[in-house]
Parts: C-alpha cells; sequence; structure tokens
C-alpha cells in the first residue's frame, strides 16, 4: 500500500496556500500562509489570482471615495475665496482637473498597467475589508499571520488616489492661487491648500479604519448628508420660495448638484439591478427640494413667535 502524504488544515478565515507548480489536480502548493498580492483564497483553501472586474456597486464606491476629495476642495475653496472673489470659479476648475487627472492615472497605474480597466477580487463579506484581524494562533502563542487585501484592490487604489491628488494639487494650485487670487490677502489666498493637507490625512485614515464599513453604507450616506446639506444651505441663503431660488444662478448650481448626489445614492441603493423597477425612483431626486419650499414659509421662526404672541 502506497503511503499519501497529507497536508495539515490550513486554518484562519483567509489563510491559504499559494500555487507553486500548476499541474491539474496534483499541483505543487506551499506551506498555509498569506496569499500573494493580487490573490484570495477559494473554498478549498487555495490562493487564486482576482480575475474579476468591478461590479457596477464596486465601481459606485470608488466613484463615491474619488468624489471626497473634490467635493471637500469645493466646500473650501467656496468658503475661503470671499463673495466678491472672481477666482473660485478657476480653482473649482482645477481642483476638478486635478482629480480627474488622479482617478485617471491610479487607474493607468493599476493591475493591468496601461488600461483603464482593472482587475478585482469579489467583496464577500464585510471581515474580507479586516482580514488583519483574522490572524489564527493554532497553539495560543504563535500566530499565523494572514494579513492580504481580500478585496484587491479597492482598499489601497483609494490610497493611490489620495496621493495623486495631493501631489497634482501642490504642483498646480499655489501657482494658479497666486497668479489669478489678487483679491484676497496674502494670508487667505492658500486657505483652501491648506484646508486640503488638513482634510486628506483625514479621509487616508477614514478609509484605513473604516473603508469596509463605507463600503456597505455609502448609498445611504450620500442621501443623509446631501439632504442635510441642501435644507442648511437653504435656511442659510434664507430661500423660501421658487422666486427666490432663481435670483442667483449660484443657488440653482448648489441646487443642481445636490439633485446629481441625491441620484447617485439612489442608483448606489437600486444598483439598476431592474431598470423598469429602479429608474422611476429617480423621479424621487427634486422631492426634498420641493417639499422644502413649500412648507420654509409655514416653519419660519418669525412667523412662529408672532403667532405664538398673538395666541397669549
Amino acid at each position: 500500500m502506497q503511503a499519501v502524504a497529507v497536508q495539515p488544515a490550513c486554518l484562519g478565515l483567509y489563510c491559504g496556500r499559494a500555487v507553486l507548480v500548476a499541474n491539474g489536480s496534483n499541483g505543487v502548493y506551499s506551506d498555509c500562509g498569506v496569499c500573494p498580492r493580487g490573490q484570495r483564497t477559494d473554498d478549498h483553501k487555495i490562493c487564486r489570482p482576482c480575475t474579476e472586474s468591478p461590479d457596477r456597486y464596486d465601481w459606485l464606491y470608488l466613484g463615491f471615495m474619488a468624489m471626497l476629495p473634490l467635493v471637500l476642495h469645493w466646500f473650501f475653496i467656496e468658503w475661503y475665496s470671499g463673495k466678491k472673489s472672481s477666482s473660485a470659479l478657476f480653482q473649482h476648475i482645477t481642483a476638478l482637473f486635478e482629480c480627474s487627472v488622479a482617478a485617471i492615472v491610479t487607474l493607468l497605474v493599476s493591475d493591468p498597467v496601461g488600461s483603464l480597466c482593472i482587475r478585482s477580487c469579489k467583496v464577500v463579506m464585510l471581515s474580507d475589508w479586516y482580514t488583519m484581524l483574522y490572524n489564527p494562533s493554532p497553539d495560543y502563542i504563535n500566530t499565523i499571520h494572514c494579513t492580504h487585501e481580500a478585496v484587491y484592490p479597492l482598499y489601497t487604489i483609494v490610497f493611490i488616489y489620495y496621493a495623486f491628488c495631493l501631489v497634482l494639487m501642490m504642483l498646480l494650485r499655489p501657482l494658479l492661487v497666486k497668479k489669478i487670487a489678487c483679491g484676497l490677502g496674502k494670508s487667505d489666498r492658500f486657505k483652501s491648500i491648506y484646508a486640503a493637507l488638513y482634510f486628506f490625512p483625514i479621509l487616508t485614515v477614514l478609509q484605513a479604519v473604516g473603508g469596509g464599513l463605507l463600503y456597505y453604507a455609502f448609498p445611504y450616506i450620500i442621501l443623509v448628508l446631501s439632504l442635510v446639506t441642501l435644507a442648511v444651505y437653504m435656511s442659510a441663503s434664507e430661500v423660501e420660495s421658487f422666486k427666490d431660488l432663481l435670483l442667483r444662478k449660484k443657488r440653482l448650481v448648489v441646487l443642481f448638484s445636490h439633485w446629481l448626489l441625491h441620484a447617485y445614492g439612489i442608483i448606489s441603493i437600486s444598483k439598476l439591478d431592474k431598470l423598469e423597477e429602479d429608474l422611476p425612483l429617480l423621479a424621487l431626486v427634486p422631492t426634498p427640494a420641493l417639499f422644502y419650499l413649500m412648507t420654509a414659509k409655514y416653519t419660519e421662526p418669525s412667523r412662529i413667535l408672532s403667532e405664538g404672541a398673538n395666541g397669549h
């Protein structure tokens, strides 16, 4: 009788054996451990290359993470540019250019290099984002380290994108601001850039710690934040009717921007799996703004106070 060599069981949720020599069912495999970058374990604990393309929801998540620095750029540019500054528009365009170029370059340097398409591993569950928490300790003393990017490349590609955004901003924005921001004081010219030097580290930590949570929650985050910020903006701008909304083009731009965010959130939730059922949901996009405009006059603080005084 011929002895059969039995390999010990591969412990841990994300530990696997790398394929050393591929030969069908008789391949040669490494010892149980971490999978190489760009691979994850299959049901048989064998490390397999990530060959799938990101699905629609994955692209929507990457789009959300790409939008975050752009929206923050626009917010701080508007915040620090002042009402009479003519430089805000050029800075907005420059920020859009920086983020767009960074996104394209990030896709080009990702595997496969030189293509706007990327290959990825499918996200199965939340723990795929936090493999470092699932390193097994068979004897409760020694730990087998199997930490790798099971959601390749959805975790690291965001960091690469932020790095390119930061580099492009430091190369382009100071020159532009110095040339065109003549209406601002010297201390105010670069405040939007200083703000970016704060929020990029914050976004990086947010992705590092909460990437998996953001992956599942971002559609609802978009809807809630866009609704709240629209209500705050319209209240601060004292918009109480359609006439107030049409007085300034900037208000319309802000409104349509929020409508785009509403639509993005609805599409992310529905994933447009069934077009005939999901597309009608986009008709709900203008509803919050219309509801606000129709009810704003009834919730004006001065009117409530005057009616309360008359009642007494």
